[in-house]
C-alpha cells in the first residue's frame, strides 16, 4: 500500500437510535438510510477492536495525540455504565502509545449526576446540541411526540455548569435557521455559559438546495454577520469556532473546523457493527454515500485513510473542483464542508451549495477584528515544520508564523476588555472594536507591534495600572486610520506615547490629559496650551518625537527609542537618538536587511516577515557587539551599535532565529517541559536547560549559513566554528529521550542541514 496521510479523529457510534425525533437530522432524515440495518448499540467486542486498530494506526505514525469523539444516535441511550466501560476500554489501548482526547456530542436529555460521575472520571469532554431559546430549540429538536426537550437540555446545561462537572463541559452546537432571530439564538447560548459555540449551516447540497427567502442572496452570511457584529462589539466573550477560523484564515493561520479553510480533514466513522465511513455528513448526499466496504475486524487504519473518499478530504487545494481551485477566496473558504458540494452527476467536484454564502463571509471578515487563535499544537502542518527545521523557512511558513504573534497580541488585548472598567481604557476599547470594522488594517498594524504584546501581557500578569494604555492603542490605529476621535490619553514620565507612531511630551503635571485625533492629526489640550501634531509629516522638536523608519524596499523596520515597554531585554536600552545618530542606525538597518537578499537568501524571508523594530542598546562596556530578543515582545530585536552593516545582518538573524523558534513553540510542543535536565554547549560555560539549548542551536544554525556564504579565510573560520558547536548540541538533544514526535522531527531537520553542508 502507497504511504497515506495518518488519521488522527474518530467518531464511533456507540448508539444508532435517538430519543429525538429532530426533522433536521442527516443520520434519520436525510437520503441515506443506512442507520436501519446497524445494530443499536456498539458491542464490547467491536470496542474492543476499534480500540486495537487506533492504537495501532497511532504507533505506526507516531501520533501525539488521538480524538475519538463518542456519537450516535443518542450516545446517553448506551448508559452510564457502557460509556466508562468504553472509556475504559479506549484508554488502555490507546494511551501506551498517544494521549486520548475523548470527546461525546450529545442532545443532552439524559443527562444525570450518574452520568456526569462517569465523564468527570474518565475524562470525557461532551458538547451538547442548542439551537437557541424555547421557540427556537422547540422549531426541529423534539421528541416524536411533537414534546419540547428545551427543559431537559436546559437541566442537563445547569448540570454540566456545577463545579464539580465543569470539566466535562465542552461547548454547544447549534444549527443555523433563518427563521430563528441571530440575536435572540446568541444571546440564548451565551446563558447557558459554554466554554464554546459552534454553529453549523443546515446540511444541504446541490440537489436538496438550503432554504432562500426570495431576492435574499446571502441569506445565511447576513444571519451569522448580524452575530458576528454583536460578539465583536462585546468583547468576543466566548470562542466562536466558525467566526474564529474564518478570522484565523485571513490572518494567514489555520482554520479550527472542516467548514472553511484548506486544513485536511483527517477522521473516519466507525458504526455500530464496526464498519468504517466516511464522515457522517455524506448521509445528506444519497444513500450508501458514506461507505467504504472496510470493517475494524479485517482491515487496518491505513486502509480506510487511504480509501478515496477519505483521501481526497486531506488533499487540501488539489481535492478542489476547478472552480474553486481558481477562485480568489479558496484558501479561506477551502470549498466549504465537503457534503454540501454534491450534485447528481458530477459527485462532489463542485462547488458548495453554499457559495456565495461563503464568499459573503469570507469577504466580510477579510481583515481580523479581535483575537485571532493561535494555532493548536496539531494544526501546524508538517511540512511548515519540516521547512522551519532546516533553519530557514519560506515565506508562507514565516507567514504562519507572524500570524500566530498577531492572534496572541488579539487574544491578550481582548482578554483585556472585561477588566478594562478605568473610563479611559474603556474608550479606547470601544473605538478598538469600531476600527477593527472600519479600519481594520491600522488596527493590524497597531497590534503587530512587538511592544503592544508586551504591555497586554503585563496587564494580563495583573498590572492593572497599564490598563489606560489601551486608550493610546486606539489613538495610534486612528490616526493610522485618519479616524476622528476624542480620548483621554495616559501620562507616563511626562509623555503620551502612540505605538508605532512616537511620543508626545506633555510639560504639565498631570496623569492623563484629552486629545482629539482629527485627519491623521492629534491635538493635545494640557493646561492652558494646545498643541497639534501631525505624526504624518516629521518631527516637532518641542512637542513630537517621532518614531523613525528604516524603509527596507518590500517593507519598513521601525527604530524605537521611545516605546515605554521597550526594556523587556537583559541589556540596557539606549535614551532617545539625536537625528544624526539616529540616520545612521536607519541607514544601517536597511543595508544589513538588503545584504541578506543576496548573501543569506534563506533566511532574508524570516527577517523581512517578522522583524518589526529594532531597539538601540546602549554600547557594552566591553566593547563587545551584543543582540537580545523576548518573547514577550516578539518582532524586536535589540542591539548594541555596530561597526557596519555586514555585522548587523548576522546579528539579524541570529535573534530572528529566536523569534522564529519563539513561535514554534507557541503552537508546538517540542520539548517535555518537565524535563529540568541540563546539557553543556560549547558557547556556554553554564550548562543549559532544554529549551535554551534548542535555542542556541536553532540560533546558531542560522549564522552558520549567514558565514557559509561569505567568502574570505575569516568568514570560513566562523562558519566552521558555529558548524560544530550546533552539530555536537543535535546530537545530544536527540540523545537527551526528551523531545516530542514533533520535536524530534524539527531536530532532525536541522541535522539534515548540517549533514547537506558536509
Amino acid at each position: 500500500m502507497p504511504p497515506v496521510a495518518p488519521l488522527s479523529q474518530y467518531v464511533l457510534k456507540l448508539t444508532s437510535r435517538c430519543d429525538l425525533s429532530c426533522d433536521h437530522c442527516y443520520v434519520y432524515e436525510h437520503p441515506d438510510q443506512s442507520w436501519r440495518r446497524q445494530p443499536r448499540l456498539m458491542t464490547p467486542d467491536t470496542v474492543a477492536a476499534t480500540a486495537r486498530r487506533i492504537a495501532e494506526h497511532a504507533a505506526t505514525h507516531r501520533l501525539d495525540t488521538v480524538r475519538v469523539v463518542l456519537h450516535g444516535g443518542e450516545p446517553l441511550l448506551a448508559g452510564a455504565a457502557r460509556l466508562a466501560a468504553t472509556a475504559d476500554t479506549l484508554r488502555r489501548a490507546v494511551a501506551p502509545v498517544a494521549r486520548l482526547d475523548l470527546r461525546m456530542q450529545s442532545n443532552g436529555v439524559l443527562l444525570s449526576p450518574e452520568i456526569a460521575d462517569v465523564l468527570v472520571a474518565h475524562d470525557i469532554r461532551v458538547g451538547i446540541s442548542l439551537d437557541g431559546d424555547r421557540s427556537a430549540n422547540d422549531r426541529h429538536r423534539r421528541y416524536a411526540s411533537g414534546a419540547s426537550s428545551h427543559d431537559q437540555v436546559r437541566r442537563a446545561l445547569a448540570l454540566l455548569r456545577r463545579p464539580e462537572y465543569r470539566s466535562a463541559y465542552a461547548g454547544l452546537l447549534c444549527t443555523v435557521d433563518l427563521a430563528n432571530d441571530p440575536i435572540r439564538v446568541y444571546q440564548a447560548l451565551l446563558a447557558e455559559e459554554p466554554p464554546r459555540i459552534d454553529f453549523l449551516l443546515p446540511h444541504a447540497n446541490w440537489d436538496r438546495p438550503p432554504i432562500r427567502p426570495d431576492g435574499v442572496a446571502t441569506p445565511y452570511a447576513d444571519w451569522l454577520l448580524t452575530i458576528h457584529r454583536r460578539w465583536l462589539a462585546d468583547g468576543r466573550p466566548v470562542p466562536i469556532r466558525l467566526l474564529e477560523s474564518l478570522l484565523a484564515t485571513a490572518a494567514g493561520g489555520s482554520t479550527g473546523t472542516e467548514a472553511v479553510g484548506l486544513a485536511p480533514a483527517d477522521l473516519v466513522v466507525v458504526e455500530t457493527d464496526g464498519t468504517f465511513e466516511q464522515v457522517d455528513s455524506l448521509k445528506s448526499a444519497f444513500h450508501g454515500a458514506a461507505a467504504t466496504g472496510l470493517d475494524v475486524f479485517r482491515h487496518p487504519v491505513d486502509e480506510a485513510a487511504a480509501h478515496p473518499g477519505i483521501a481526497v478530504r486531506q488533499s487540501g487545494l488539489a481535492g478542489l473542483c476547478a472552480t474553486c481551485r481558481s477562485c480568489p477566496l479558496v484558501r479561506r473558504c477551502g470549498g466549504g464542508l465537503f457534503a454540501h458540494r454534491y450534485r447528481s452527476g458530477s459527485g462532489f467536484d463542485n462547488p458548495s451549495a453554499y457559495c456565495a454564502d461563503l464568499a459573503a463571509l469570507v469577504r466580510a471578515t477579510a481583515a481580523p477584528a479581535g483575537p485571532v487563535p493561535a494555532p493548536s499544537a496539531d494544526s501546524l502542518p508538517p511540512a511548515v515544520l519540516d521547512d522551519l527545521g532546516s533553519g530557514r523557512g519560506s515565506a508562507e511558513s514565516v507567514g504562519q508564523l507572524a500570524a500566530v504573534h498577531l492572534g496572541i497580541a488579539r487574544a491578550l488585548t481582548v482578554a483585556l476588555s472585561p477588566a478594562a472598567a478605568d473610563p479611559v481604557a474603556a474608550a479606547g476599547w470601544h473605538l478598538l472594536v469600531d476600527l477593527d470594522v472600519s479600519a481594520p488594517d491600522a488596527v493590524h498594524t497597531v497590534l503587530s507591534h512587538p511592544f503592544v504584546r508586551r504591555w497586554a501581557q503585563r496587564c494580563r500578569a495583573g498590572e492593572t495600572g497599564e490598563l489606560p494604555h489601551l486608550a493610546a492603542v486606539a489613538a495610534a490605529a486612528a490616526v493610522r486610520a485618519g479616524v476622528d476621535a476624542d480620548l483621554v490619553l495616559p501620562v507616563r514620565s511626562g509623555a503620551v506615547h502612540l505605538p508605532t507612531l512616537g511620543t508626545i511630551v506633555v510639560d504639565a503635571d498631570v496623569d492623563t490629559v484629552p486629545v482629539v485625533v482629527s485627519g491623521g492629526a492629534v491635538e493635545l489640550r494640557a493646561g492652558r496650551r494646545r498643541v497639534r501634531v501631525r505624526p504624518a509629516l516629521g518631527p516637532n522638536p518641542d512637542r513630537w518625537q517621532p518614531t523613525r523608519t528604516a524603509h527596507t524596499g518590500a517593507g519598513a523596520v521601525l527604530l524605537e527609542d521611545t516605546d515605554p515597554y521597550r526594556d523587556c531585554f537583559d541589556l540596557p536600552v539606549a535614551a532617545r537618538l539625536t537625528p544624526a545618530v539616529a540616520d545612521r542606525w536607519t541607514a544601517q538597518v536597511r543595508q544589513a536587511v538588503h545584504r541578506l537578499d543576496t548573501e543569506a537568501v534563506g533566511y532574508a524571508a524570516g527577517v523581512r516577515a517578522l522583524l518589526r523594530a529594532v531597539v538601540p542598546l546602549r554600547p557594552d562596556p566591553s566593547g563587545r557587539s551584543r543582540s537580545a530578543a523576548a518573547r514577550s515582545a516578539f518582532g524586536a530585536v535589540a542591539v548594541t551599535p555596530v561597526g557596519d552593516d555586514a555585522a548587523l545582518a548576522v546579528l539579524l538573524v541570529h535573534e530572528v532565529q529566536h523569534l522564529k523558534l519563539d513561535a514554534v513553540l507557541d503552537v508546538c510542543e517540542l520539548f517535555d517541559p518537565a524535563d529540568a535536565r541540563r546539557l553543556r554547549v560549547p558557547w556556554r560555560d553554564d550548562p543549559r536547560p532544554v529549551e535554551g539549548a534548542l535555542h542556541g542551536v536553532y540560533a546558531h544554525l542560522g549564522v552558520a549559513d549567514v558565514w557559509r556564504h561569505r567568502p574570505g579565510v575569516e568568514a570560513a573560520a566562523h562558519f566552521r566554528r558555529y558548524r560544530d558547536w550546533t552539530d555536537g548540541a543535535v546530537d545530544a538533544l536527540l540523545d537527551l529521550g526528551s523531545l516530542t514526535a514533533d520535536g524530534e522531527r524539527f531536530v532532525r531537520r536541522m541535522r539534515a542541514t548540517l549533514d547537506d553542508w558536509r
